[in-house]
């Protein structure tokens, strides 16, 4: 229970992660208490700035041991959960993280009276083939039986200066002269600004939206990944070969690439089954109001933010002359 002089205390799990350090940024600028649960506070300080003297604290906490979980929800207000990856390394599995982790989460924050808002991802099923999305609708599952009145937010691809998808892709073209469609690069996203993303999870601390409920948080424009890339090319302004590599080859190559020690692997198979379905708002979000629109948010095209982080990967970078493609 919060003490009536004290502003409520938010919980986010995986604060200090690309998703997170938004979020946790956004809550700062309403006067929230924050806690930041990571596995390696040590590694967070960056998020202090973030706040006023005090405003966020760090704890130890690890989604696959229930006890740390607990300790870090302990007299919270509101939970947040922003921890996702998008590989297995060891004993980070999907299961143990996305879906025994978001169930902990659930049960710790009932524990404590709490409010949860969980952060997804489009394409989260049940049944799904990848396991990526199988454990996140998993976890969808189990949080809405454990705490019916949580906030589920699902974004599509989210991108920002630390996303891994336009960083990844740029980084590619410093060195190499073609960049992979996958499957052809017909696959569609709908990407949406982190800032947006965060907007949207402290709107629903706030209790600003209908809680017990599923959002599909994309942005104004639905882009394939072919499309994706060719924007990218052109704010870098380099030209590159854009080769399309069948969904099976690429699924070799992301199970050999997972195979590598001691690096995260640049595609796994399980990435490229992810890249076989669109990953945009649907129809039935539009219809029943369940996308970025109920959080009064406007959202934020690719074009409007990719150059203020991507300059640093043309030729000269802010240097480089529009049209002098390398």
């Amino acid at each position: 229970m919060t003490l009536s002089n004290l502003p409520p205390l938010v919980t986010v799990f995986g604060g200090s992660g690309f998703v997170g350090r938004h979020v946790v940024r956004a809550l700062a600028k309403r006067g929230f208490r924050i806690r930041v649960a990571v596995r390696r506070p040590d590694l967070a300080g960056f998020l202090q700035p973030l706040g006023n003297v005090g405003q966020i604290s760090f704890v130890q906490a690890n989604l696959r041991y229930r006890k740390s979980v607990d300790a870090a929800v302990h007299g919270s207000d509101h939970v947040v959960n922003c921890v996702g990856i998008l590989f297995e390394a060891g004993r980070n599995t999907f299961d143990s993280v996305q879906d025994f982790g978001a169930r902990a989460v659930a049960e710790a924050t009932r524990g404590v009276g709490a409010t949860l808002t969980h952060v997804s991802a489009i394409g989260a099923d049940a049944n799904a083939q990848s396991l990526y999305a199988r454990s996140k609708g998993r976890a969808e599952k189990s949080i809405l039986d454990i705490v019916p009145e949580a906030i589920i937010l699902r974004p599509s691809i989210v991108f920002g200066p630390e996303d891994g998808f336009f960083n990844k892709f740029a980084e590619m073209s410093r060195f190499s002269p073609v960049l992979p469609l996958v499957g052809g690069g017909n696959t569609a996203f709908q990407p949406v600004y982190v800032t947006d993303v965060a907007e949207a999870v402290a709107k629903a601390v706030e209790g600003k939206v209908a809680r017990g409920r599923i959002y599909e948080i994309g942005g104004p424009d639905v882009l394939t990944f072919k499309n994706c890339l060719e924007i990218l090319l052109k704010t870098i302004d380099r030209k590159r070969t854009l080769l399309p590599i069948p969904f099976g080859i690429a699924s070799l190559i992301g199970s050999v690439a997972s195979l590598v020690p001691f690096i995260a692997p640049p595609l796994t198979a399980d990435q490229v089954t992810l890249l076989k379905s669109d990953n945009i708002v649907s129809a039935n979000a539009q219809t029943e109001g369940r996308t970025l629109q109920a959080f009064g948010i406007e959202p934020t095209s690719v074009e409007a933010v990719l150059p203020s982080y991507v300059v640093r990967y043309r030729p000269q970078g802010q240097y480089t002359r529009s049209g002098s493609a390398a």
